[in-house]
């Protein structure tokens, strides 16, 4: 079982309207700066953000309970002078989590009135998270033969082809900036991840390293992860045996 919140702002399109016309540089720094400190609070706890759309971000929240979430929504009120609503879901795959966090709010299922927190109640034990890290190899290669807009467009191409595969598997994929990508999975096996792999290097001939993490937060599963993608690129230059996938298990 899987643990994610689901944060996001509260009445955020007549907010906008209330600023003017000349908003939209406010309204990404608001995002930006709002997104850095959801990171920090929770990073903190040992957990990871992941930035959805602007007005919305998911966290791997395991272990986190809804004083832990109080806390955190306090320091984020003093902060921001807009809403913020927390929903909590629990299930047996990360997309299971995020529909129980997103059928809690919408039912007004709450956990905490006061701080605009909602789910069902929590239950103490959850399983390890399992993270799978990728990036483009040789991303220097392809930066070099096309112009940075191409290559942000078929960054593009890529996070869609991943996003919809993953979700066939009950897993969520989230862009992280650069080449690289992180999957909030459902206990893959290196078969699954291989068929992937196979699917975007005929389709746009384009190869992924990809390094497999698995704890009991998503904090270290990711720190595994990256682990894992590291030592993919040590055993590359090394020149032994190449490797796409790797995993390592706290």
């Amino acid at each position: 079982m899987i643990q994610l919140t689901i944060i996001k702002i509260t009445g955020y399109g007549p907010w906008t309207l209330t600023l003017g016309s000349d908003r939209e540089h406010r309204l990404q720094m608001l995002q930006a700066s709002l997104y850095k400190e959801i990171q920090n609070l929770f990073s903190q706890k040992n957990c990871l953000a992941f930035p959805n759309r602007f007005d919305e971000i998911f966290v791997i929240s395991n272990g986190l309970s809804v004083d832990d979430h109080i806390e955190i929504q306090k320091q984020l009120v003093k902060l921001f002078e807009l809403g913020l609503s927390m929903s909590i879901g629990q299930g047996n795959t990360p997309f299971e989590a995020s529909s129980n966090a997103d059928k809690a709010r919408r039912s007004n299922t709450s956990l905490s009135k006061d701080h605009n927190i909602f789910g069902l109640q929590l239950q103490k034990d959850t399983d390890l998270v399992q993270i799978i890290h990728m990036d483009v190899d040789g991303s220097t290669s392809v930066s070099a033969k096309k112009s940075p807009y191409e290559v942000s467009s078929l960054i593009i191409k890529l996070y869609s082809e991943m996003s919809e595969f993953f979700l066939q598997r009950n897993s969520l994929a989230f862009f992280m900036g650069g080449d690289n990508f992180m999957i909030i999975s459902s206990d893959f096996n290196k078969d699954e991840i291989t068929k992937f792999l196979e699917i975007v290097k005929q389709k746009y001939d384009i190869s992924f390293n990809c390094g497999i993490g698995t704890a009991k937060t998503g904090r270290d599963a990711a720190k595994l992860a990256t682990q894992s993608l590291d030592k993919i690129r040590e055993l590359r230059d090394s020149g032994k045996k190449d490797t796409r996938i790797l995993e390592t298990t706290c």
